[in-house]
């Protein structure tokens, strides 16, 4: 059955988890979905969830769900607001869209401790720092 299915390559759309301020006591971070494609993107949602061990002990955070909509192209959207805390799990973001009817889905995993600040760089279309996954970069 699997098989038969056609397999609907997710290109040109990336999440990043992005810089928006920083303070002396406090950084506060936002996580995006950036649409690179000539085409919007339509009926877009996203799931997201943590996972890891964290002082010796296997760590869940709640599975959240976001409609997002439409997102035309070139274009962003705000994810969720996402805590320090938890760039110390592993942060998967499930991504669903359509295009001309046609759906499309992609799984985009932050490793712990991916989220530092060696790996920020500016992130297209928002230029703020962050870390981002997917896209055509």
């Amino acid at each position: 059955m699997k098989k038969d299915l056609p397999e609907n390559i997710v290109e040109d759309v990336s999440i990043a988890i992005v810089l928006e301020r920083e303070s002396p006591g406090e950084k506060v971070w936002h996580v995006y979905l950036i649409n690179e494609k000539m085409t919007p993107i339509q009926n877009v949602m996203v799931s997201s969830k943590g996972y890891g061990v964290k002082d010796g002990k296997d760590v869940k955070t709640s599975i959240l769900r976001h409609f997002i909509g439409d997102i035309d192209s070139g274009d962003y959207a705000r994810i969720e607001a996402i805590d320090e805390q938890v760039f110390g799990l592993t942060n998967e973001y499930w991504l669903s869209y359509y295009v001309n009817g046609t759906i499309y889905d992609k799984k985009y995993i932050f490793l712990p401790e991916s989220i530092i600040d060696e790996n920020l760089t500016k992130i297209p279309v928002l230029n703020k720092p962050g870390v981002l996954i997917g896209g055509n970069n």
